[in-house]
């Protein structure tokens, strides 16, 4: 202990007791997950992890974090090792936590959700991804989200706009008064392909409908014979072509945010994790928000999961805590924290703030949901869709080709 002065002596010999008094049958699980960009579910999964650690003498919770990309590349590699964290956060979906259910990464979850009951305490819109797959059920919620336009109050003044728009019409006219007023309508940060992808993900429900959007995303229509598939490329083009701030290929979503919060773009594609976001910067009464008008009743969102890793030499533990992470007690101590919307069907919602409040109104009212791209497609087709808007949006493909080379990759899957 040299060097390390009195108090530094007096912390490492306590550390060194509280060491020593774990039982030796320790059960220890590593969790690999994020760091999200809301403070607030950092410092609230911390938390928690405390109060599972207390309540569970012996048990004790690691967690590593990453950001996206880089928690992607250890997932893969750890698929193809023998090593690996217990408890693995990834997306819901065939084409992201698909990934992982695919290459035996994540360990079948049947008899946990039989044991805890969890159908009696998830959103069934959340606990409906788990059932996605042949040979059993995988992951359990972590979170359940909406994404919408979150817009400027003041910027929106400014160009003379006084209402939120009720129709994709009154979008674009929108749209264009921001434009006339010198105001890019819209940020996107094309570093990170996932986030331009859900302008085209919503003008897809917007002019194709629900049935065929889904036929599309499902692969079970031809793309290149659906005359919507094409009109949704050509809007696209419209949008990046004449209303995103720019550039915006060399951004993140990280720096899209920054530049939204600074004014210097009228709306934002973003989900109801904003919400936290906006907060932390005491900008909230600067923000509404809607949803983009499809023209029907679904609402665009998603659901995070956690998974058990195959690998886990502690799956009973790991299922503990994920079972302590989702039961009502905690989720209502810490709704906010990690979106406007628990995952747990039986929290009450009672936050003053209207951004909050608009949120469960729209989950109270929406009539279904459609997923984002990344999370309906395959991996291999999820790739080649964001390649190819990524290439219209850069003016390298025509919008009118876009839909028919997309239904070529399709084609051409082994």
């Amino acid at each position: 202990m040299r060097g390390l002065g009195f108090l530094g002596r007096v912390a490492a010999f306590s550390g060194m007791m509280m060491a020593a008094a774990v039982p030796a049958h320790a059960q220890a699980i590593k969790l690999w997950t994020l760091n999200f960009a809301n403070d607030s579910a950092n410092q609230a999964f911390q938390s928690i992890i405390k109060q599972f650690e207390t309540a569970n003498p012996g048990m004790t919770v690691q967690v590593e974090t990453r950001g996206v990309d880089e928690h992607k590349a250890a997932l893969r590699v750890a698929a193809g090792s023998d090593q690996g964290p217990d408890i693995f956060f990834s997306w819901a979906g065939l084409g992201l936590g698909g990934e992982f259910v695919k290459s035996g990464l994540a360990l079948p979850m049947d008899k946990y959700y039989a044991q805890y009951k969890w159908d009696d305490e998830f959103l069934p819109a959340a606990d409906i991804f788990s059932k996605q797959y042949a040979g059993g059920r995988y992951g359990v919620p972590y979170s359940f989200h909406g994404e919408a336009l979150y817009y400027n109050k003041a910027l929106f003044a400014k160009a003379g706009i006084t209402s939120e728009p009720k129709t994709y019409a009154d979008l674009l006219a929108d749209a264009d008064k921001l434009a006339a007023a010198g105001i890019p309508a819209i940020t996107f940060g094309g570093t990170v392909n996932w986030h331009v992808m859900r302008l085209l993900d919503e003008i897809l429900e917007t002019q194709c409908g629900a049935e065929k959007h889904d036929a599309l995303m499902t692969m079970q229509a031809s793309w290149a014979s659906e005359p919507c598939a094409t009109k949704s490329f050509t809007e696209f083009h419209n949008w990046s072509s004449k209303y995103f701030l720019k550039p915006f290929m060399g951004i993140g979503q990280d720096q899209s945010f920054n530049l939204f919060l600074a004014g210097r773009a009228g709306m934002m594609l973003e989900g109801d994790w904003l919400v936290g976001q906006l907060k932390q910067n005491n900008k909230l009464a600067d923000y509404g928000l809607f949803l983009f008008p499809t023209g029907g009743s679904r609402l665009y969102g998603f659901s995070e999961y956690n998974y058990i890793s195959s690998k886990s030499k502690n799956p009973d533990v790991a299922a503990k805590f994920l079972d302590f992470l989702a039961s009502k007690d905690v989720q209502q101590a810490h709704l906010g924290d990690f979106g406007s919307i628990s995952i747990n069907k039986n929290v009450k919602y009672t936050s003053t703030e209207p951004l909050d409040q608009e949120w469960v109104k729209i989950f109270n009212e929406v009539n279904g949901t459609f997923v984002n791209g990344d999370q309906a497609f395959p991996l291999d087709v999820t790739t080649e869709y964001w390649r190819i808007i990524n290439e219209v949006a850069s003016d390298n493909l025509d919008p009118s080709k876009a839909a028919a080379e997309l239904q070529k990759f399709i084609g051409n899957r082994k």
